[in-house]
């Protein structure tokens, strides 16, 4: 029954905290996400202790006529991703707390239903199932963005949600075309729809590819689907960039490796050189174009679509080092980015501006921050003994052993984010201040108490990722195996 309550708790949370009145509404929800995340953790015990106890899978007919189950299982793949949403959680939220939103109630009832429709993304293991949780995690995204944005947000917002929108009839196509396929007994059960992909010919694997993939790829984003991303995460409030860089993105990396490798592996062999071609394509175009921005918060967001496309690459190599690569940068870049979303949020909200030449010196006179600063970003740039460091590792590992000329230009983002990234903290942080800068305060008790947590999973993680890496090896061994059976005959 955890796996039920990991799913259905935010639901409540989100109808107590929109009858909440606003004032209390943050606190509320702070509350409750807590309270989530601490079932985590009970769940965390639960896959190290017992992995095939019975509460942590829960499958029963929704819609029995159809074939379709309400089916949820908390596994070593799903289990890295919902921790991840619910250790994320409190901390949005808790960024939050400086912040006055008109109608609060119904801001961080949003929020907590997106957590809903997110760990049921997660861990739904029916494909009907997986298709409602993807579209319920839009809605409120969409409202979020779409009422408490900033400029020109009308437009932006729905050029989103129509990409997204778009993406997603692509994947119901598939889900239906191997529904169909499912034999006389249809069902949306994944291994039913497993079977059914690995029996299809390669022209038919192919259809279901492309399908599958263009919903996960519009997600992610991958080249040369990521136009809706910078303009989205600019434009969004803070807490809805961490909710969409963070965590959401997470959705279409998690798809590749949960749904789409394992049920077509012919079209995979066919068509997935060509999706590592777009992903470090994807890699050096955002690197370079984060290179020349002068917004620093777009400056992030193109630097998220060159992490993700070096996750997509090592997941189509498809081999364990990049599995498990992809899990861990996973993880660590939701860590990562929401720590910088949350850092131009505070610069933002002192110096009314993002602009990188207007700003310098802040170290003078905000020493903590600068610190505190730092440690993310070397997060994100992968130096060794931070949680970066080790996904990358093992995502260049994996791609090296599919190909070594791809490796040697994925591995260029390496370099390339420490350009763009340390030339940004060189022109905020170091030399004179001006006059601008010279009144920037230093971290207060609350930024702080966001950016420590943070800071622990950063340094954590990069020293002592072993208990992640045990979690995911399994279930990622189990997937390989199968896939290879399938593509050696």
């Amino acid at each position: 029954m955890i796996a039920v309550l990991l799913v259905f708790f935010p639901l409540i949370a989100s109808l107590l905290v929109l009858l909440a009145n606003n004032a209390m509404a943050k606190k509320a929800a702070l509350f409750f996400s807590v309270i989530e995340l601490v079932i985590t953790g009970y769940a965390c015990y639960l896959i190290r202790t017992q992995p095939d106890t019975a509460m942590l899978r829960f499958n029963t007919p929704w819609i029995f006529a159809m074939g379709i189950n309400f089916h949820v299982v908390l596994d070593g793949i799903s289990f890295v991703l919902v921790l991840l949403t619910n250790i994320l959680l409190p901390i949005i939220v808790l960024s939050s707390f400086k912040r006055e939103f008109k109608n609060a109630n119904a801001f961080y009832a949003l929020v907590l239903f997106m957590q809903m429709a997110l760990v049921g993304v997660f861990m739904a293991m029916d494909g009907f199932l997986f298709y409602i949780f993807w579209e319920l995690a839009l809605i409120p995204i969409y409202f979020i963005c779409l009422l408490w944005g900033g400029e020109d947000r009308a437009r932006i917002t729905f050029k989103f949600f129509i990409y997204t929108l778009v993406g997603s009839l692509f994947m119901l196509v598939g889900l239906i075309f191997l529904y169909q396929h499912t034999g006389p007994t249809h069902s949306f059960d994944i291994n039913a729809l497993y079977k059914a992909g690995q029996g299809l010919t390669l022209k038919a694997q192919t259809f279901v590819f492309w399908c599958m993939f263009l919903a996960f790829a519009i997600k992610m984003p991958v080249f040369p689907f990521h136009t809706w991303q910078p303009d989205t995460y600019t434009t969004a409030p803070a807490q809805g960039t961490m909710l969409l860089s963070g965590i959401m993105l997470k959705m279409g990396t998690y798809g590749l490796i949960r749904w789409l490798i394992p049920m077509v592996p012919l079209g995979i062999a066919e068509w997935g050189q060509t999706a590592v071609i777009l992903s470090i394509i994807g890699i050096i175009y955002a690197s370079c174009i984060a290179i020349v921005q002068k917004d620093f918060k777009r400056l992030i967001a193109y630097s998220s679509i060159a992490h993700v496309g070096l996750i997509a690459a090592g997941t189509f190599a498809f081999n364990i080092q990049g599995l498990q690569g992809a899990m861990v940068q996973m993880f660590s870049h939701g860590i990562n980015v929401v720590g910088l979303f949350f850092i131009v949020d505070i610069i933002s909200s002192r110096m009314n501006t993002r602009e990188i030449s207007q700003l310098g010196g802040i170290r003078n006179v905000a020493p903590q921050f600068a610190v505190f600063f730092l440690i993310v970003l070397l997060g994100s740039v992968a130096l060794p003994l931070t949680n970066g460091f080790i996904g990358e590792f093992l995502l260049l590992n994996g791609l090296y052993q599919y190909n070594a000329w791809y490796a040697a230009i994925a591995g260029l983002s390496v370099i390339l984010g420490a350009v763009y990234m340390l030339r940004g903290y060189q022109n905020i942080m170091l030399g004179e201040t001006n006059k601008l800068t010279l009144g920037f305060a230093d971290l207060d008790r609350n930024e702080k108490a966001v950016l420590i947590p943070l800071i622990i999973l950063i340094i954590g993680l990069g020293v002592y990722p072993k208990p992640l890496l045990d979690i995911t090896q399994p279930a990622l061994e189990k997937l390989i195996n199968s896939f290879q059976a399938i593509v050696s005959k």
